[in-house]
């Protein structure tokens, strides 16, 4: 992909968050994922490191950064739509590993990415300040305009007291530090997202089936929600097909899931459908 090319893709991406109805971006954990989101349709996909971990048959937050790009790579190239990559803390506790990471993220091609406020097994959020600093770093390394910041809090995550009011907080320094969306995962209570909403001065994005069913697009959107993601739902949902077809092979000796499974000759018209090379 030329560098204008991805410019283009990050200019009508951000431009997407300002829609009159919410962006839905499915998030995908390999090519072949990829390839069926963007042909039902969806103007973005983003990654999501829990799904690509758990493809490599490791918990969520075990893969390291080159482990985490080279997957996030193979997704952008099987894709011709805007990815937007989950780069997780960074992978590294200090600003220049946060600068390293979106360095190799512009490379790649994506044309945004998300970086969380809590470094993997710590047991509270970064200070805000240091945090801050960070999402100030990634904004150097990619300029407003030319790439799309989405900044996470997990105050609601990591059983912050008072979790409103310091996603309030830490939201308007990332914003001052050059965030472009503010991610709020753990939140359901729509009154809570209407509030968050109206008074974070960014678009907000919310994470649909992080805990099984979760609210509507249409419910989302009554709340001012300009983003929704689905974080690794779906990659569970695949493997929960998996478990059970295993169940039934072994257990039982059926095989029921074939009944429903995409034909191999279908399979193979889609992913041998002409694509366009930025």
């Amino acid at each position: 992909m030329t560098d204008e090319r991805r410019r283009e893709q990050a200019s009508a991406f951000l431009a997407l968050h300002h829609g009159p109805e919410p962006l839905v971006i499915p998030n995908v954990w390999d090519g072949g994922s990829a390839r069926i989101m963007e042909q039902a349709g969806f103007p973005a996909l983003a990654t999501t490191s829990a799904g690509i971990a758990f493809s490599h048959g490791v918990p969520d937050g075990a893969l390291d950064r080159r482990a985490m790009t080279a997957r996030i790579a193979q997704i952008v190239a099987a894709t011709d739509v805007p990815v937007t990559a989950d780069l997780e803390s960074g992978y590294g506790p200090d600003p220049d590993d946060v600068a390293e990471s979106v360095a190799e993220a512009v490379a790649i091609g994506v044309v945004g990415v998300n970086l969380e406020d809590i470094l993997p097994g710590a047991p509270t959020l970064l200070d805000a300040a240091r945090a801050a600093e960070r999402i100030g770093v990634a904004r150097r390394i990619a300029p407003k305009g030319t790439f799309v910041l989405n900044a996470r809090t997990d105050t609601y995550l990591a059983g912050t007291p008072d979790p409103f009011a310091e996603t309030l907080r830490r939201a308007e320094r990332y914003i001052d530090a050059g965030a472009d969306c503010i991610f709020v995962p753990g939140v359901d209570d729509l009154d809570t997202i209407a509030a968050l909403a109206d008074r974070i001065p960014a678009p907000l994005n919310i994470v649909a089936g992080l805990t099984g069913a979760s609210r509507t697009v249409a419910e989302l959107s009554r709340a001012g929600v300009a983003r929704i993601t689905i974080g690794g739902s779906l990659a569970r949902a695949a493997l929960a097909t998996i478990e059970t077809a295993a169940r039934d092979m072994y257990d039982r000796g059926t095989f029921p899931f074939a009944a429903t499974a995409l034909s191999h000759a279908d399979v193979q018209q889609r992913f041998n459908r002409p694509r366009v090379q930025g």
